[in-house]
C-alpha cells in the first residue's frame, strides 16, 4: 500500500479543510484525531472517497507516513501542542518532520526547535493567515525553521497556498521561531486594521449621521482605490447586510464587544520586549480591552458627559478626509509592524526577506490589500529601509494626506467620538519626524531621582549632576 505524502492531527475545521486542500492538489493525507470519533465522522463525510487515510492508533498513523515523514499538527495553541510532540515522537525516526501550523507563540517554537534538533528531528513553525476559507481554497503561509526541512514539504505549502499574480504566497521566513513571529505580527496589523476601519465607520456613522447603506457605498467605493483590501471589501459586505429577524442592519444588532485571542497582545508585548514603538497597534489592543468592559461602559455613560453638536462641514469632503485619515493611519500601523519584524531579525539573528514578506500577504490572508505592492517596491528601493516612512512613495501619501488626518483627529476630539487608533498613529508620525521630543526633561528628572546619568548635546560621555547643590 502506498504511504500517504503527509499526516494531520487535529480535525477541527481548520484541520478538515487543509486535508482537503492537500488532497485536491494531488497529496495523500493520513489523518489522526484525539477524539476518535472525529476521524470517524470525517472520513465517512468530507473524506468519502478521497485519497485520505483515516487512522485510529497513533502508530498506524505515524507508519501510514512516506519517510522522511511528515507530520503536521493543528491544535491549541500552548501545552495541546507540547502534549502531541510527546506522544508522536515515540514512534519517529532521525530526519522526520514535525510541523505547527497552529498559531502557537514564537518563543514556544525556538524551544521546540531545539529540544527537537537535539533528538535528531526537524521542526517547522508555520503560521497561516485565511481562517477557514483560506485553509480550504488558499492561504497565506509562513514557514519558519529548518530550511532543510522545509525543502521536503514546499511542493505541499506552496501548492496549497494561495496564488497571487501566478506567485505562491508561501516563503521559507527563517530559522526557528521566524515564521510564527511574522504570523503574529501580521495579527498585530490586522488587529490596528480593524480598530482604524471601525474608527472610520464611528465617524461617518456618529458625526455624519450616516444609516449603514451610505456607509456601504462609501466602503464600496473605497475598495476601488488606494484603499483596496479584504477588510474593506467585507466591511461594505457587513453593512449592506438585514437582520432577518427585526430588518435592521445586521451590524446594529451586533452587540460592540470585541473579543480576541491574543495574538495582538503577543505583538504588543514583543514590541514592549525588543524596544520598538508600535503604538496603533497596541491602541487597537487596548479598544478591545475596553470595548469588553460594556456594562461599565453603559454606567458610564449615564453619569459621564462629554460635548454635544451637529456637525456642520460637507458631508462629501468629510468622508473624503477620513479616506486620507484611515490610508495615512494605516500606512503607519505597517510601518510599526515591519520596523518590529526588523528588529525581531537582529534580536534572534533570522534573515528576514521583509519586501517578499509583504508579497505573500497579498492572497489567502486578512490583511491582503492592494497596497502591499508600494511595500514590496520601498524595499526593493532600498533593502536596508528602517522605517517605511522614510520610502518616498510613503512619504508623499503622509505628508499630502496629513492636513485631513489631524482634521479627522480634532473633528473626533470636538465631538467626543474616540479614535485611539487614528489618534496613536498620528501621534506616531508626528514623533517620528520630531528632532527634539521632550525627553531630555525625562532623563533629567530620572537622574535628579535615581542618578540614572543622560548624554548631553555638545560633548560626548555620559554625566550626572547634583540636582541640589545647583543654584
Amino acid at each position: 500500500m502506498a504511504k500517504a505524502d503527509i499526516g494531520l492531527w487535529g480535525l477541527a475545521v481548520m484541520g478538515q479543510n487543509l486535508v482537503l486542500n492537500m488532497e485536491s492538489k494531488g497529496f495523500a493525507v493520513a489523518v489522526y484525531n484525539r477524539t476518535l470519533q472525529k476521524v470517524k465522522d470525517f472520513a465517512e463525510s468530507r473524506a468519502k472517497g478521497k485519497n485520505i487515510v483515516p487512522t485510529y492508533e497513533i502508530k498506524d498513523f505515524i507508519d501510514a507516513l512516506a519517510r522522511p515523514r511528515k507530520v503536521m499538527i493543528m491544535v491549541k495553541a500552548g501545552e495541546a501542542v507540547d502534549m502531541v510532540i510527546e506522544q508522536i515522537i515515540a514512534f519517529l525516526e532521525k530526519g522526520d518532520i514535525v510541523i505547527d501550523g497552529g498559531n502557537s507563540h514564537f518563543s514556544d517554537t525556538i524551544r521546540r526547535y531545539r529540544e527537537l534538533e537535539g533528538k535528531g528531528l526537524s521542526y517547522i513553525g508555520v503560521g497561516i493567515s485565511g481562517g477557514q476559507e483560506g485553509a480550504l481554497k488558499g492561504a497565506s503561509i509562513m514557514p519558519g525553521g529548518s530550511k532543510e526541512a522545509y525543502a521536503l514539504v514546499e511542493p505541499i505549502f506552496t501548492k496549497i497556498s494561495a496564488q497571487a499574480d501566478n506567485q505562491p504566497c508561501c516563503i521559507y521566513i527563517g530559522d526557528d521561531g521566524a515564521g510564527h513571529f511574522v504570523k503574529m505580527v501580521h495579527n498585530g496589523i490586522e488587529y490596528a486594521d480593524m480598530q482604524l476601519i471601525s474608527e472610520a465607520y464611528c465617524l461617518m456613522r456618529n458625526v455624519l449621521d450616516m444609516d449603514a447603506d451610505q456607509m456601504h457605498r462609501v466602503f464600496a467605493e473605497w475598495n476601488t482605490g488606494v484603499l483596496n483590501s479584504y477588510l474593506i471589501e467585507i466591511t461594505s459586505d457587513i453593512l449592506s447586510k438585514k437582520d432577518p429577524e427585526t430588518g435592521n442592519p445586521l451590524v446594529e444588532m451586533i452587540l460592540d464587544e470585541a473579543a480576541q485571542k491574543g495574538t495582538g497582545a503577543w505583538t504588543s508585548q514583543s514590541a514592549l520586549a525588543l524596544g520598538v514603538a508600535a503604538p496603533t497597534i497596541a491602541e487597537a489592543v487596548f479598544a478591545r480591552y475596553i470595548s469588553a468592559i460594556k456594562e461599565q461602559r453603559v454606567e458610564a455613560a449615564k453619569e459621564l458627559t462629554g460635548p454635544v453638536g451637529k456637525y456642520t462641514g460637507q458631508r462629501n469632503e468629510f468622508i473624503n478626509t477620513i479616506r486620507d485619515a484611515l490610508y495615512a493611519s494605516k500606512i503607519c500601523s505597517y510601518a510599526q509592524g515591519f520596523a518590529l519584524m526588523a528588529s525581531a531579525a537582529k534580536q534572534y539573528e533570522w534573515t528576514l526577506n521583509l519586501g517578499q514578506i509583504s508579497m505573500i500577504w497579498r492572497g489567502g490572508c486578512i490583511i491582503r490589500a492592494g497596497f502591499l505592492d508600494k511595500i514590496k517596491k520601498a524595499f526593493d528601493r532600498n533593502a536596508d529601509l528602517e522605517n517605511l516612512l522614510f520610502d518616498p512613495y510613503f512619504t508623499g501619501i503622509v505628508e499630502k494626506a496629513q492636513s485631513n488626518w489631524r482634521k479627522v483627529v480634532a473633528v473626533a476630539v470636538e465631538f467626543g467620538i474616540p479614535v485611539p487608533g487614528f489618534g496613536s498613529a498620528l501621534n506616531y508620525f508626528d514623533s517620528f519626524r520630531s528632532e527634539s521630543l521632550g525627553a531630555n526633561l525625562i532623563q533629567a528628572q530620572r537622574d535628579y531621582f535615581g542618578a540614572h546619568t543622560y548624554k548631553r548635546v555638545d560633548k560626548t560621555g555620559v554625566f550626572h549632576t547634583d540636582w541640589l547643590s545647583l543654584s
